[in-house]
C-alpha cells in the first residue's frame, strides 16, 4: 500500500479533495497506485465505484458542467496525458456554499487527482494539444437523467485560465493563443445556475 497526501475540503468546499498518491521513480521511470481502496479508507474516504471512464480531447475543447439529476456520482478524475483545468460547483442545496467553484490544473505532471463528491456539477477545459482524462464513478451513468449549467454562467463566474472573449466577437470565446473553444451542442445551451430548480 502507500501513501496518500490528501487536502480536504479544498477551495472551502466541504467535500471536494485532492489527492497526491504517492511516487516511486528510479532511473526506469516510476510506478504508482492510482487508487487502493483500503488508503483511501486510512483518509477517512469510502466510496464503491463502479464504472471506470476514459476520454481523449484536443486543445480547446470545453465539456461541461454536467451532473447527474436523480443518480448523482460521485467522482475520481485525473489526466493520463496533457493537462485540463478541471471544475466542480457545487449543486448541494443545503450547502452554505451552494453555486461556489473550485478548479485544479490536472496534468501528467503532476499526477494529482480530484475527488467530487455526489452533488457537483464538473467539468474541464484541454490546455494542452490534447489530453486525456480518466475517472471513477461511484454509479453508473444514465443517460436520460443529464443535467448541465451553462461554462460561462456569470452567476458562478468561473475564471477559465487562457480563456478570453473574441475582440471582434464578444459572442465568441477563444484561449489567449487564438484556439476556438470546442463545445458540444449540447453544452452550448445550457441554462445559468439561476434557472435550476433542484
Amino acid at each position: 500500500m502507500g501513501k496518500l497526501k490528501v487536502s480536504k475540503d479544498v477551495g472551502g468546499i466541504k467535500g471536494l479533495c485532492v489527492i497526491l498518491p504517492e511516487i516511486f521513480s528510479d532511473s526506469r521511470g516510476y510506478f504508482t497506485e492510482t487508487y487502493n481502496k483500503a488508503d483511501f479508507e486510512k483518509e477517512g474516504i469510502f466510496i464503491d465505484f463502479v464504472q471506470d471512464n476514459q476520454s481523449k480531447s484536443t486543445k480547446g475543447v470545453l465539456r461541461g458542467l454536467h451532473f447527474q439529476k436523480e443518480y448523482p456520482q460521485c467522482k475520481l478524475v485525473r489526466v493520463i496525458s496533457g493537462e485540463v483545468f478541471d471544475v466542480a460547483v457545487d449543486l448541494r442545496k443545503e450547502s452554505e456554499t451552494f453555486g461556489k467553484w473550485h478548479g485544479e490544473v490536472l496534468s501528467s505532471e503532476n499526477r494529482k487527482q480530484f475527488l467530487i463528491p455526489k452533488g457537483f456539477a464538473h467539468g474541464f477545459l484541454v490546455l494542452t494539444d490534447f489530453a486525456e482524462f480518466c475517472y471513477k464513478c461511484d454509479d453508473f451513468y444514465h443517460p436520460n437523467d443529464e443535467g448541465g449549467i451553462a461554462w460561462s454562467d456569470p452567476a458562478i463566474g468561473i475564471q477559465w485560465p487562457l480563456v478570453a472573449k473574441n475582440c471582434q466577437d464578444e459572442y465568441v470565446y477563444e484561449m489567449i493563443d487564438g484556439t476556438k473553444l470546442i463545445l458540444s451542442e449540447k453544452d452550448k445551451k445550457w441554462s445559468g445556475i439561476n434557472a435550476f430548480v433542484f
